[in-house]
């Protein structure tokens, strides 16, 4: 189906002198189209980190990165922020969702981050296929945690990007919730997006096509 995603010899430092840290040392990936890959290691190890770098949101120091045939690397801010819109989905531990719009306006934000009107269309299809029409009216506060996880993943996809970038997100969320997720990522992925999912949990890497483990800056 395609590669999505390839990062040749990627290095990230943090700290200086004695004190850097190579988070990331000379990390190779590629990711395929309809791949659900899920990367697991010690707390600290830079899983965080890859999914940042990959996802634009951080530079490398060194090494390629090509996200969709863009080179990540070499790119400007300014050529960064319809990648980041367009192509990848983020979802996140934490929700990130903004707390006075309600699910729906949630799920409509990207779309109004790209100077097109909006389209409710998209984002209600969504919505719906993800069981959560009530939970579209409701602002997140009233919202257990389950639904706010599935109204940011509608948000990650409602611009249909080829890549979704999830960082643990089933940490905060409990058995039956997260058993739900993960087989809301397993559909995506088959589908024929490629999913990189960053995880400590059994459950998740049981889903996977392959399990990377981050190990002194490389996966294994």
């Amino acid at each position: 189906m395609g590669v999505v995603v390839t990062a040749r010899g990627l290095v990230k430092v943090y700290g200086q002198g004695h004190a850097a840290v190579r988070v990331l040392d000379g990390l190779d990936l590629d990711l395929q189209a309809g791949e659900l890959v899920a990367v697991t290691g010690r707390s600290g190890s830079g899983k965080s980190t890859l999914l940042n770098v990959i996802g634009a949101l951080d530079r490398v120091d060194a090494g390629r990165i090509e996200v969709g045939g863009v080179r990540v690397d070499r790119a400007s801010e300014r050529e960064l922020a319809p990648l980041r819109r367009d192509r990848i989905g983020f979802v996140f531990q934490s929700f990130h969702l903004l707390p006075e719009l309600t699910g729906l306006e949630n799920v409509l934000l990207p779309t109004r981050l790209n100077g097109r009107r909006p389209s409710g269309e998209r984002a209600l299809e969504l919505v719906t296929q993800l069981g959560l029409g009530a939970a579209a009216e409701r602002l997140p506060v009233v919202l257990s945690g389950g639904e706010q996880q599935r109204l940011a993943i509608a948000r990650a996809l409602v611009n249909e990007p080829q890549l979704v970038l999830a960082d643990e997100p089933t940490g905060n969320l409990d058995a039956e919730s997260g058993r739900d997720v993960l087989e809301l990522l397993r559909a995506i992925a088959d589908a024929g997006r490629a999913v990189l999912l960053v995880t400590h949990e059994d459950e998740a890497t049981r889903r996977a096509d392959r399990v990377l483990r981050l190990v002194d800056g490389r996966l294994q």
